[in-house]
């Protein structure tokens, strides 16, 4: 999930032409509405600074979910911090921003078979 749309939309186009099937959310509350009402994806990509629900507040509620908390996260942030915040978080993985789009797919594809 990912509150800028440009980002949104890149993100989306460099996973689909790889093959993998995207989901598209703005904020934690739109995302969590979306895993609930449909089967687990593979992994998900998560921003920690959106508005409604940021990426912190995401990660307590899907963990609080049984359905939801075995999905890995990769945290994509412009935090300089990312590592330690995705630690924190106990993310899959991290991409800081600007995005290196190899380093994201070679992540995608640990948990994406």
């Amino acid at each position: 999930m990912e509150d800028d749309q440009d980002v949104r939309d890149a993100l989306a186009t460099v996973l689909e032409t790889e093959g993998y099937s995207v989901a598209r959310a703005a904020d934690g509350q739109e995302a969590l509405g979306q895993l609930r009402a449909s089967s687990a994806p593979c992994v998900i990509l998560l921003d920690l600074y959106m508005p409604v629900m940021n990426g912190w507040a995401f990660r307590d509620e899907q963990l609080r979910d049984p359905k939801l908390a075995s999905i890995p996260v990769i945290v994509v942030s412009a935090d300089t911090m990312v590592a330690r915040r995705a630690a924190d978080l106990g993310a899959a993985g991290y991409v800081g921003k600007p995005i290196d789009f190899d380093r994201l797919l070679a992540l995608v594809a640990t948990h994406c078979a």
